[in-house]
């Protein structure tokens, strides 16, 4: 069995936080690539290919659980393992 077969297909909508539904555990065992409008972005929390939008954080700004504060980003959204 090749590497690559081993892995997962990548889900349509994936968050890296796992008390999210989107969030799929094995997937995050490699490294995953977000292409968002043509620049590689590593900083995404959550993807949705088919809506086109990103979730990142807002700076160092948190909120009042004390997770990063997300701002959503539309545009097109590419994704594939690293």
């Amino acid at each position: 069995m090749t590497e690559s077969s081993a892995r997962p297909e990548l889900p349509d909508h994936l968050s890296i936080d796992p008390r999210s539904p989107h969030h799929v555990a094995a997937v995050f065992e490699w490294d995953v690539a977000v292409t968002f409008n043509g620049q590689q972005r590593w900083d995404v929390s959550e993807y949705c290919v088919s809506e086109g939008w990103i979730k990142v954080p807002s700076g160092k700004t948190l909120d009042r659980r004390g997770n990063p504060l997300l701002i959503k980003l539309k545009g097109s959204v590419a994704v594939a393992y690293a």
